[in-house]
């Protein structure tokens, strides 16, 4: 009998701790795998943990970036001068949606329960995938690209969206309970 409790405790502390070790590896998986629970809420630490990981996917995109213009400028890419122009402009477009991300970014770590900061962060993050899964469109690009542009856009669209900026939005909704029409009384009408 105490060789079976003993196994028993055994098998109930590996499992104790495998949910904790995967409880506190928050990658995309996690992520994607919290929204479709039904209950989706995050708590404190995911959430700032989830900001974290946007950061990171940033800090890879800056990267990507850097070396798509520095391809561009240098020639390292057989492209046609107004095809680099116009590739020129969109980076030019997406330096300024990495500069707004990083600034939502650093404004909900400090504020959480910012909506502005939380809508503004989603379009950023929105136009940015969409421009590099532009990018990893084209034979040139895509070898610097790679899988960084369908990461962000899952990063922006389900995970963001679904777990921070909807429940955000419900929980400043003024009307969590549908109004209730009022009865008027109806007017007597006489009779002639």
């Amino acid at each position: 009998m105490g060789y079976r409790m003993r196994f028993f405790a055994l098998v109930v502390l590996f499992f104790g701790l495998v949910c904790v070790a995967i409880a506190e590896d928050y990658d995309l998986q996690y992520f994607l795998a919290k929204i479709s629970t039904l209950k989706n809420e995050l708590s404190k630490n995911e959430k700032i943990e989830l900001l974290n990981r946007i950061d990171e996917v940033m800090g890879q995109a800056q990267q990507v970036h850097s070396k798509l213009i520095q391809a561009i400028q240098t020639g390292e890419m057989d492209i046609r001068y107004q095809e680099g122009k116009f590739w020129m402009s969109k980076l030019e477009e997406d330096q300024r949606s990495i500069e707004n991300v990083n600034q939502q970014l650093k404004l909900l770590k400090e504020k959480p329960l910012h909506l502005v900061a939380s809508i503004k962060l989603y379009k950023s993050l929105k136009d940015l995938s969409s421009n590099f899964n532009a990018y990893n469109n084209m034979p040139t690009f895509s070898a610097l690209v790679g899988d960084l542009a369908p990461e962000m856009e899952l990063w922006a669209d389900p995970v963001f969206y679904k777990l921070y900026l909807l429940p955000l939005a419900h929980l400043k909704d003024p009307e969590k309970v549908p109004p209730q029409k009022e009865k008027k009384p109806i007017p007597k009408v006489k009779k002639p």
